[in-house]
C-alpha cells in the first residue's frame, strides 16, 4: 500500500484510460476529417451540377423546366426513401439523435447510417433544399466514434465521451472551425463541462481540421472586408438587433415545428411528401437558382453588402419559408448553414434601416450582417458560445466580438422570456416521442399476434 492507501499502480488506471481515450479521439478526428472533407467536396460538386443543369435547361423552355422540377423531385424522393428504408435515424439534421444517444440512452445508429447520410445528404442538398452540411457531418463523426470506440473496447462513459468528440469534430470539418467543434460538444451536446470530454473533443477536432485542411486547403468559409471596431454610441443598436433577432428565432422555431407537424399529418408516404417538396424547390430553382441550396453564397453576398434592400427582404422571406419546408422533407441535412444565411440577411436589412433612420451612423451594414449570423444561431439553438466562435472562425473577424456578445445575450433572453424551447430540444423530444409510439405499436402488434395464435390451429394445438 502506498501513502494514500491505494494498491501499487492503482493511480495509473485513470491515466491509462485517459491516454486510451485521447488516442481513440485522435483517430476518430482523422476519420471525421476524411469523411467531412469528402462530404464537403461532394456537396460543392452537386451544387455545380445543379447550376449547370439549370443553365442548360433554360435553353429548352418547357422541356427544361420539367427536367429541372422532375430531377429535384426525384433526388429528394430517393433521399427520403433511403432514410426510411435503411436508416430512419439519418432523417433531418441528425443532431437531435446524437443528443438523444448522449443524454437519454437510446442506442447509437447502425452502420448503415454513414452511407445513407452521405448519399442522402448529397441528393437532398444537391436538389436545392435549404439544408446545411453540419448535420450529416456531425452524425458521420459520431458514427466513426462508435466504430473506433468499440474497436478500443471502451467503457460506456468513455465511449460516450468519444461519441461527443466525434460529433464535434464533424461540426468542425463542416465549417473549418476547430474551436467551434469543441464548444459545440460542451455547450450543446452535453451542456456540461468535463475535463476528459474536453480533452477528447479538442483532440478530435484538431486532427479532423488538420486532415480537412490537408485535403481542401486552409481557406476561410466566408471572405469579409475589414470591419472597424464599433464605437460605444453605436453598440446599443446591436443589443436592439439581438432582441429583434430573438423574436425572429421564436418565429423560426414555431414555423419549423408547425411545418414539420403539418407535413407529417398528410395522408401520403414519406417519399411522396419529399417528392412534392423537391418539386416545389425545383420550381424555385428554375425561377431563381441563387435562392436554393444550403445558403453559403447568400451569406457571402450579405457579408459584402448584398443587392438592393427590397431584394434582400424578398429573398429573406422566401428563404425563411424554404428552410422550414426543407426540414420537413425527411431528408438528411442540417440547420446551421441556412440559419447563418437568414441571420446575415436580416442583419443586413437591420443595418440598412439603421443607416436610413440615423444617416450619420458610421457602422457598415456588413457589421450588422455578421453579428446577425451569431445572434440568430444563439436565439434558435441557445448555444451562444458556439455561435460566437463559429462566426469568428468562419469569417476570420474578431473586431465585432463585443457587439456579438450583447446581441447574443438579447437573442437568448427574448425566446427564454417567451418560453420558447431551443429547436434541438423540441426535435429531440419529438424523436423520443415517435420512438415510444413505435415501441408501443410493436407491443400491440405482438399482443395481437399472441391473441390470434390462441384461436389459430397452431394455437389450439399448443394449448391442447
Amino acid at each position: 500500500m502506498n501513502k494514500v492507501g491505494l494498491p501499487p499502480g492503482a493511480w495509473r488506471k485513470p491515466q491509462a484510460r485517459l491516454l486510451t481515450l485521447t488516442a481513440a479521439a485522435l483517430i476518430t478526428g482523422a476519420g471525421a476529417g476524411v469523411a467531412g472533407a469528402a462530404f464537403r467536396a461532394s456537396l460543392e460538386a452537386a451544387d455545380r451540377w445543379r447550376n449547370i443543369m439549370i443553365a442548360s435547361a433554360h435553353a429548352s423552355a418547357l422541356t427544361g423546366f420539367l427536367l429541372v422540377v422532375g430531377a429535384c423531385a426525384a433526388a429528394t424522393l430517393i433521399s427520403a426513401g433511403l432514410v426510411r428504408r435503411f436508416s430512419p435515424e439519418a432523417s433531418g439534421s441528425g443532431i437531435p439523435h446524437v443528443e438523444a444517444v448522449l443524454r437519454d440512452g437510446i442506442p447509437p445508429a447502425s452502420y448503415l447510417l454513414p452511407p445513407v447520410k452521405f448519399v442522402g445528404g448529397d441528393l437532398a442538398i444537391g436538389a436545392g433544399l435549404a439544408l446545411g452540411p453540419e448535420g450529416p457531418a456531425v452524425q458521420l463523426g459520431a458514427s466513426i466514434a462508435v466504430l473506433i470506440g468499440r474497436a478500443f473496447r471502451l467503457s460506456w462513459p468513455d465511449l460516450r465521451a468519444l461519441l461527443a468528440a466525434g460529433a464535434g469534430a464533424g461540426l468542425a470539418t463542416a465549417f473549418n472551425a476547430p474551436l467551434a467543434g469543441g464548444a459545440f460538444v460542451l455547450e450543446e451536446l452535453l451542456q456540461s463541462f468535463d475535463r476528459r470530454i474536453a480533452i477528447a473533443a479538442l483532440a478530435a477536432s484538431a486532427t479532423a481540421i488538420a486532415v480537412t485542411r490537408a485535403v481542401l486547403g486552409d481557406t476561410l468559409i466566408f471572405h469579409v472586408p475589414s470591419l472597424p471596431n464599433v464605437a460605444a454610441e453605436a453598440r446599443p443598436l446591436f443589443v436592439l438587433l439581438g432582441a429583434v433577432m430573438g423574436l425572429v428565432a421564436v418565429a423560426y422555431n414555431r414555423t419549423a415545428l408547425a411545418t414539420l407537424a403539418a407535413f407529417e399529418r398528410l395522408p401520403l408516404p414519406v417519399e411522396a411528401r419529399a417528392g412534392l417538396i423537391g418539386a416545389a424547390v425545383g420550381v424555385l430553382a428554375w425561377v431563381s437558382p441563387g435562392l436554393v441550396g444550403g445558403g453559403d453564397p447568400i451569406t457571402q453576398d450579405a457579408l459584402r453588402g448584398g443587392p438592393a434592400l427590397q431584394l434582400v427582404a424578398l429573398a429573406f422571406l422566401v428563404r425563411f419559408g424554404l428552410v422550414a419546408v426543407s426540414n420537413a422533407a425527411g431528408a438528411p441535412g442540417g440547420l446551421f448553414a441556412p440559419l447563418l444565411a437568414l441571420g446575415a440577411q436580416f442583419g443586413l436589412m437591420f443595418g440598412s434601416a439603421c443607416h436610413w433612420a440615423i444617416p450619420w451612423l458610421d457602422v457598415p451594414s456588413e457589421s450588422f450582417a455578421l453579428v446577425g449570423m451569431a445572434a440568430l444561431l444563439a436565439g434558435v439553438v441557445r448555444a451562444p458560445l458556439t455561435g460566437l466562435v463559429l462566426v469568428s472562425e468562419m469569417t476570420g473577424n474578431v473586431t465585432l466580438l463585443l457587439p456579438m456578445l450583447g446581441a447574443c445575450a438579447m437573442a437568448m433572453l427574448v425566446p427564454t422570456l417567451l418560453c420558447d424551447p431551443p429547436i434541438y430540444d423540441s426535435l429531440r423530444e419529438a424523436l423520443l416521442r415517435r420512438g415510444r409510439v413505435a415501441g408501443l405499436a410493436k407491443l400491440a402488434i405482438k399482443a395481437d399476434a399472441d391473441d390470434a395464435s390462441l384461436v389459430s390451429p397452431a394455437g389450439r394445438e399448443s394449448r391442447s
